[in-house]
């Protein structure tokens, strides 16, 4: 079987779906944990080095180590690692600046902007149901940023100042989501992850002269641990697509608010606020409406999103 053929399983699809999103939720803490240490750029770099090999062992049990990993748009993989790299920059950087529930609540307007950018760039119609969607989503993004942006607001308030690395972030994800959509139309599923953590490990070295630090053995085993979660991770999302379809699947992404806030409290001693949790009501409502709607559509997109990583 094919790394795109599809096989209704659903049952098999939903639990690799969840599986992922725990690692990747366990991923984020990890990182969070060790932010006050590690500079981004060297997060980003162990996050996506460590992945190759777990992506190459990968391929070549499914014997695609070659043909998986043809490039027949090399700028298109580029673009795609400038891209999702600075994103996911700024989401190690948010990480370190905010509790790991608000990170995940502002991720969730992710599928709100890919249906504006998919407006502007690819010059799909909106209609009703959609844009009551995005505007009831954007409302949420506001509630739940209304803390952080208030007044007072400085760009000495550290929580500030990774509430926009978040929302940024988020944005260039959805622009990754636009363009993975396009790329999947003449590119294998697995030569788009493995280009995207080869560029990511390039771009990051660029950081290298920018603060990197000499871990101790704990943390460098777990900046090694965070690349090999990140990897595993991303091969068992890419999985989850060959048992079901998007439009099943893609509500699943929500299931990282409950990791987050567990995690969150274990971890860090982070509790929701009442306004943090009302603003992602509205955003998850809104994004479950707009998977709904593009269901309803036609509007397939499950090759897109299994190569888009939720930390990307």
């Amino acid at each position: 079987m094919k790394v795109d053929d599809f096989s209704a399983r659903p049952a098999l699809g939903i639990g690799l779906k969840l599986v992922a999103i725990f690692l990747f939720s366990t991923m984020a803490a990890i990182i969070k944990f060790i932010s006050d240490d590690v500079p981004a750029g060297q997060a980003v770099f162990f996050r996506s080095f460590f992945a190759i090999p777990v992506i190459l062992l990968w391929l070549a049990q499914r014997g695609q180590l070659r043909s998986g990993l043809v490039a027949k748009r090399p700028m298109g993989h580029v673009w795609r690692g400038l891209i999702g790299t600075t994103a996911m920059g700024l989401t190690f950087t948010g990480l370190g600046l905010l509790p790991l529930p608000e990170v995940t609540a502002i991720g969730f307007a992710a599928p709100i902007f890919t249906v504006i950018l998919a407006a502007v760039l690819l010059g799909e119609r909106i209609r009703m149901i959609r844009v009551g969607a995005v505007a009831v989503g954007l409302v949420g993004v506001l509630i739940i940023l209304s803390p952080r942006l208030g007044t007072a607001m400085t760009l000495q308030d550290t929580a500030t100042i990774g509430a926009l690395c978040i929302l940024i972030a988020t944005l260039m994800r959805s622009l990754v989501q636009i363009h993975i959509r396009q790329l999947v139309q003449t590119e294998h599923t697995a030569a788009i992850v493995f280009y995207f953590s080869a560029t990511a490990s390039l771009l990051a070295l660029l950081s290298l002269p920018f603060g990197w630090v000499m871990p101790d053995g704990q943390t460098l085993a777990l900046l090694v641990c965070v690349g090999l979660i990140g990897g595993v991770a991303q091969i068992l999302v890419t999985s989850s697509y060959r048992y079901g379809s998007a439009s099943m699947l893609a509500p699943y992404d929500y299931s990282s608010m409950l990791f987050a806030i567990v995690i969150g409290y274990v971890w860090f001693g982070e509790l929701p606020t009442v306004v943090m949790l009302a603003g992602a009501s509205l955003v998850i409502g809104a994004g479950v409406l707009v998977i709904w709607r593009e269901h309803q559509l036609g509007l397939e997109r499950g090759k897109a999103r299994s190569v888009t990583d939720p930390k990307a």
